[in-house]
């Protein structure tokens, strides 16, 4: 079905319907969108105050049973595996906005070795000169240490940096790093030979806005991935709109300031892209996009895009074949179940009860609580965080990056949020430097396992970004977090586990890097259904990777793929404890990276 829409996206580039690819959409003023630049300072009232939001109706559920087993255990090592990497904001004092959210951090395969390397955002001063702030870094992973390549990659990005997406933009085979600023974004292209070339404008994806997440999937299954770029606040940290609490200088509340529309770059497949956001429908108004996640929510066979919005309502853009459909508000996904919209930053996508949908987890402001809207099919997605405990977990923190990944192989799902303040002055909540947190489910209900987690647990940072991989070739996730004016934390995988497997996927008539595939793994009585997702966490990208727990695996399962192009795959025979490399629709073979 999709492919039969095809043509009508061919047109829509062919056209150059939707104008220059340097230029930005002329949006008309709404109500949310009028000029800011004529508006004294004022304080939010107390309607506006991000404290004062309701909360899930649904009670706790009364319930004296503690976690049962053993949870995930992680040991900080970035220092002592050469990964030294700091994010810095710049803050001296002025209270500029933009200091608040920044710090992002990619996996990426720079030198396509099979070893994923690391992508650091930087910042620097926000209204300093480009000379004058730090460049970004990237780490080559040499046998699971690592070593400061920056240089000799031929980067030198200067933009005060927000977060990274990577992902194959020409289908070349190589890892392209696309850095979101507040300013001009910037898209370095890999050579091939370990070293980068800034290809931005020739490539028609800048954007001169203050830019957050940015994510690469294929949405019209033409096997070249799209740009979906989120867009924050009109602020201008070389002309700041000043704002004020309780007479004093502040940090801006996000309604204080008008938003900038998010961007969808459509891929020609020559390296070069359109602007398409308005054409497609990959718009709304007043949005201020912090996170996305794009995977099959309605199981159509077609990718759709989510976006959590900060303090208004988030989107779900349905692919309709001709374009997208904005469906939030009507799938349960716009608002929490007490109909508020919330200060959502970050986004986790995974299946944590096992019934072959993809559930939505978002992190939130103190006070509010992170909330959990698990799909149901058909009928859209249900606000379940208070029935399954997890509001009393999350009320004291405030969550930006955040994934969902079975840490320790037992079969179920876990949650790591990283946690921290944006306001010194005003902090609430667990204070400004916040610690990390663990989250488990067991019988669809949660359990907070942060104090058995490692010692980096009971450690306070203000974090952000947030990214996992597979950096020891191992077979378990390790978490990589960007913290803002400390060292970036490596978090390495120590939990006792059963049996696993990994997967990496390579497109052929698909997406390279196999962003959008759908797999079916059934072990013995046990099938898990996962999604190569585009996007989540904030600011950040994870490697694009499968592995899942086996506790219960039999001598050998058989694992379903359903490619992003249409193909089914079928494997049989597949034994547990390995990592695959496997072709679209070719062959599979063991992984020549995870042999040491």
């Amino acid at each position: 079905m999709f492919r039969r829409h095809l043509p009508l996206w061919t047109v829509l580039v062919a056209s150059g319907i939707s104008g220059c690819a340097d230029s930005v959409p002329d949006n008309s003023p709404n109500d949310e969108q009028t000029a800011s630049a004529s508006r004294p300072p004022r304080t939010p009232s107390p309607a506006e105050d991000r404290a004062v939001f309701r909360f899930d109706p649904l009670p706790e559920p009364e319930s004296q049973r503690t976690f049962q087993g053993q949870g995930p255990r992680f040991h900080e090592s970035a220092a002592e595996l050469g990964l030294d990497h700091t994010y810095q904001n710049g803050a001296t004092g002025q209270l500029f906005m933009v200091e608040s959210i920044g710090g992002g951090v990619g996996w990426l395969d720079a030198d396509a070795d099979g070893f994923p390397d690391v992508y650091g955002v930087q910042g620097g001063r926000p209204a300093g000169t480009i000379d004058s702030r730090p460049t970004d870094r990237l780490f080559r992973n040499v046998g699971g240490r690592f070593v400061d390549v920056t240089d000799s990659a031929g980067l030198d990005e200067r933009g005060y940096g927000q977060g990274v997406a990577v992902g194959d933009c020409n289908g070349d085979g190589f890892d392209d790093v696309y850095v979101t600023n507040v300013g001009d974004n910037t898209l370095y292209c890999n050579n091939g030979d370990g070293t980068f070339s800034e290809t931005t404008q020739s490539a028609g994806v800048q954007d001169p806005r203050w830019s957050s997440t940015a994510a690469w999937a294929d949405l019209n299954g033409d096997a070249f991935p799209e740009l979906y770029v989120c867009n924050y606040l009109k602020y201008d940290p070389y002309d700041p709109f000043p704002c004020e609490k309780n007479g004093l200088p502040a940090l801006c509340h996000p309604r204080q300031i008008d938003a900038w529309p998010d961007e969808l770059f459509l891929n020609r497949g020559d390296g070069t892209f359109e602007t398409a956001a308005q054409q497609l429908g990959t718009f709304g108004p007043g949005n201020k996009g912090l996170g996305v996640a794009i995977a099959h929510f309605n199981d159509d066979d077609l990718p759709d895009i989510y976006v959590c919005n900060d303090t208004t309502a988030n989107f779900l853009f349905l692919n309709t074949g001709d374009g997208f459909r904005e469906a939030a508000l009507d799938l349960g996904v716009a608002l929490n179940a007490s109909g508020d919209a919330e200060a959502s930053m970050g986004v986790a996508a995974g299946d944590y009860d096992g019934d072959g949908h993809i559930d939505l987890y978002l992190t939130h402001f103190t006070n509010e609580s992170n909330t959990l809207y698990r799909n149901i099919g058909v009928g859209g997605f249900r606000d379940v965080t208070g029935s399954v405990g997890l509001h009393a977990l999350t009320m004291p923190r405030l969550g930006f990056g955040v994934v969902m990944r079975d840490f320790n192989g037992d079969g179920q799902q876990d949650i790591f949020t990283a946690n921290g303040h944006i306001d010194h002055n005003n902090a609430d909540g667990d204070g400004f430097e916040q610690p990390a947190q663990l989250l488990t489910v067991q019988d669809e209900r949660w359990f907070d396992v942060t104090e058995t987690a490692g010692a980096y647990f009971a450690e306070r940072r203000v974090a952000r970004g947030v990214a996992t991989a597979d950096f020891d070739q191992d077979g378990d996730w390790d978490v990589l977090t960007a913290n803002q004016n400390a060292p970036a934390a490596l978090l390495v995988n120590e939990s006792e586990r059963g049996h696993w497997l990994k997967l990496r996927l390579v497109g052929v008539a698909s997406e390279r890097r196999g962003i959008g595939a759908r797999l079916s793994l059934t072990f013995g009585e046990t099938t898990q259904s996962i999604q190569l997702t585009g996007g989540t966490s904030f600011a950040s990208t994870h490697q694009p990777v499968v592995i899942v727990g086996l506790p219960d695996a039999q001598l050998s399962g058989t694992v379903t793929i359903q490619w992003a192009g249409g193909a089914e795959q079928i494997l049989r025979d597949v034994r547990p404890d390995q990592s695959l490399i496997i072709v679209e629709e070719r062959r599979a073979f063991t992984d020549p990276a995870s042999v040491q």
